[in-house]
C-alpha cells in the first residue's frame, strides 16, 4: 500500500509587518502603569523575532512609536525613550548572536542624542547578520515616509516627468526590503494607523483581539495560516480547472 503523501508546508510570508497594539490596555487591566505594559511588550517582541526567524521569515517590521505618539502623556513618552535604551542594553548581544540584523526607520531628528546613539550602535553591531532583518519604526509615519521620499527625489534633481513608482520606492525608508506580504495588528483595532502606507498596497491583513504582551508563537502561527489560505492575485485573474476539465477564469481582486 502506497504511503500517504506528505502534506504541503504552509506558505511562509517573506516579510511580516506588525502594529504592536494593546500594551497600555494590557497594563490597565492589571491596575499597573501603562509603561509596564510596554516593558512586557518588549518581551513579546523578542518572542516574535525568534518565532519569525524559526519559521523562515526574512524580514520583520514593527511599529514601535508613531509620529502621532508624541501626543501621549509626557511620562509615557519619556518612559518609552528610556525603554529604548534599556532594550538595546539588555537584548542587543542576544539578538546579534541569533543572527538578527537591526534597522531603524523613521525621523530621527526629534529624539535625543542618547537614543540616536543607541540606534546607531545597534545597527552597526548587527549589520553583518543575515538570518532575519528586524526593522523598528520609531517616530515613523507612512505619510512622512512618502513626503521624505519625494523630497529626496527632488533634491537629487529628478524632473516631474521622471517620477514613477519605481523611483519613489528607491527613496522610501525601507527601500532595502521587499514590501510586506502580511500585515498584523494586535489589540482589536481594525485600522492601519499611518503605518507603511506605500508598502502595504498588496499586503494581506490579519487583525487579532490579542493584546501585544500576550502575543506568542500560537498567534504567529494563526496569522501565517490565515496568510497561507489567501489567494493572492495582485489585481489580476487566475485560471483554474473545473471538475469537467473546463478552464475557469476567476474574478480579479476588487
Amino acid at each position: 500500500m502506497a504511503a500517504a503523501p506528505k502534506s504541503a508546508k504552509p506558505a511562509i510570508p517573506r516579510h511580516i509587518a506588525i502594529v504592536m497594539d494593546g500594551n497600555g490596555r494590557w497594563a490597565n487591566k492589571r491596575f499597573m502603569p501603562r509603561i509596564v505594559g510596554h516593558k512586557y511588550g518588549v518581551d513579546s517582541l523578542i518572542r516574535a523575532i525568534n518565532a519569525c526567524a524559526d519559521r523562515g521569515v526574512e524580514y520583520l517590521t514593527v511599529f514601535a512609536f508613531s509620529s502621532e505618539n508624541w501626543k501621549r502623556p509626557d511620562e509615557e513618552v519619556s518612559g518609552l525613550m528610556n525603554l529604548v535604551l534599556t532594550a538595546v542594553a539588555t537584548y542587543l548581544t542576544r539578538l546579534s548572536d541569533l543572527g538578527v540584523r537591526i534597522r531603524i526607520i523613521g525621523d530621527r531628528a526629534a529624539v535625543s542624542e542618547k537614543v540616536r546613539a543607541a540606534w546607531e550602535h545597534a545597527e552597526r553591531s548587527t549589520e553583518a547578520n543575515t538570518r532575519i532583518t528586524l526593522s523598528v519604526a520609531f517616530n515613523y509615519g507612512g505619510r512622512w515616509d512618502i513626503v521624505q521620499a519625494v523630497r529626496q527625489a527632488v533634491a537629487s534633481g529628478v524632473q516631474a516627468d521622471q517620477v514613477d513608482e519605481a523611483l519613489l520606492s528607491r527613496h522610501m525608508a525601507m527601500a532595502y526590503a521587499p514590501d510586506p506580504d502580511l500585515f498584523i495588528r494586535t489589540g482589536g483595532e481594525v485600522r492601519i494607523s499611518n503605518f507603511l502606507l506605500w508598502q502595504i498596497a498588496y499586503s494581506e491583513f490579519h487583525f487579532t483581539d490579542c493584546l501585544w504582551p500576550d502575543f506568542d508563537e500560537r498567534e504567529i502561527d494563526r496569522a501565517i495560516a490565515a496568510f497561507a489560505s489567501r489567494d493572492r492575485r495582485y489585481g489580476g485573474v487566475k485560471t483554474d480547472i473545473s471538475a469537467t476539465g473546463e478552464k475557469i477564469t476567476l474574478a480579479p481582486d476588487a
